[in-house]
């Protein structure tokens, strides 16, 4: 199985441009009475989920108020709104989402009349990850052997309008990109404390570079390169890094997989020298275990990070991404 190498990168000069031209192309002006016209009061943001609401209060500092429209806990792949979360999203005064992850909040956001609407999935590139980007196209076409395939049972719902996977927070260098343009935007929307969101967003900034770095090392020198997940949440960060994912599901955690999928995912365990099937704190771990039982093989948690727990392994996102790395390490052979 072929392995993608990608070239790692800092974001440049270049780059930090785009992304702030993409984010402010986004907005519209605050109304006369929000705290970006300089009441006095704070800025109030509502996140869609975990990852959004992180960027909100690690940029906005003392400066924001973040409301979640996600609950601890709570899977945010197939979220609805509630009358009352519609009414806080009315009186805020931003939004901060991912579109193509939430189709309740995109209908919600889109449909709000809060001034400033910051869609993170703009601020930096989205790729085609999941089933059929991983090599699982093969739905009603015939083998080598001229056998037709049945149609893969990998949920879809949930990628972007443009069919692409919006799990980018989990590569440190495109959420890097996607703080810088939140920042751009926080800068825009509330002038009067602009210099402090441009403080917060380069030290965000640099704690994700670093994180970059400690991947890149932590990962250099392995056995292997694949690795199977419960779904497909992991395309950015394995092709940040030249690995390559397996997923049981398709970008929807919650899909059952085929038969052929499972019989294709413990032929590919044994052909690779995987070691362990990773499932997740959010969503069920029957079929996870089942086949890491039925192959053989161990189990682990690797956390998409859609939502901080007691059952996570840390308390914010950089704790758990290092828990990660280390479980990845483990059951990649890194030395």
């Amino acid at each position: 199985m072929s392995v993608m190498n990608v070239r790692r990168h800092h974001i440049s000069t270049a780059a930090l441009a785009a992304v702030a031209a993409l984010g402010l192309g986004t907005l519209t002006a605050c109304s006369s009475d929000s705290a970006a016209a300089g009441d006095g009061g704070t800025f109030d943001v509502v996140a869609s989920f975990y990852p959004m609401a992180f960027l909100a209060e690690q940029i906005g500092g003392e400066h924001v108020s973040v409301t979640s429209l996600t609950e601890p806990g709570q899977e945010p792949h197939d979220l609805e709104i509630s009358a009352r979360q519609t009414a806080r999203l009315e009186e805020s005064d931003a939004a901060l989402y991912l579109k193509g992850l939430q189709p309740s909040v995109d209908e919600a956001i889109g449909q709000s009349p809060v001034a400033v609407k910051i869609d993170a999935a703009t601020l930096t590139s989205l790729e085609g990850h999941g089933a059929e980007a991983d090599g699982h196209e093969e739905e009603h076409a015939e083998d080598e052997h001229g056998h037709e395939h049945a149609e893969e049972e990998h949920g879809h719902e949930h990628e972007h309008e443009d069919g692409k996977d919006p799990h980018v927070w989990l590569d440190p260098v495109k959420y890097a990109e996607v703080a810088e343009g939140v920042g751009k935007a926080f800068e825009k929307a509330d002038p009067d404390h602009a210099a402090d969101y441009r403080k917060n967003t380069a030290a965000l900034v640099g704690r994700l570079n670093d994180l970059d770095e400690k991947f890149e090392a932590g990962l250099a020198d392995r056995k292997n390169s694949v690795f199977i997940t419960t779904h497909a949440a992991f395309g950015h960060l394995a092709e940040r890094y030249g690995l390559t994912q397996e997923a049981i599901s398709g970008l929807d955690p919650e899909s059952e997989p085929s038969g052929a999928r499972v019989k294709e995912l413990q032929e590919t365990a044994k052909a690779d020298g995987v070691t362990t099937v990773f499932y997740e704190t959010l969503v069920s771990d029957k079929t996870a275990k089942t086949l890491a039982r039925d192959t053989g093989l161990g189990t682990d948690v690797l956390d998409p990070l859609e939502g901080i727990t007691d059952a996570s392994r840390g308390d914010d996102y950089f704790q758990v991404m290092e828990a990660n790395l280390k479980a990845l390490r483990t059951a990649l052979g890194a030395k």
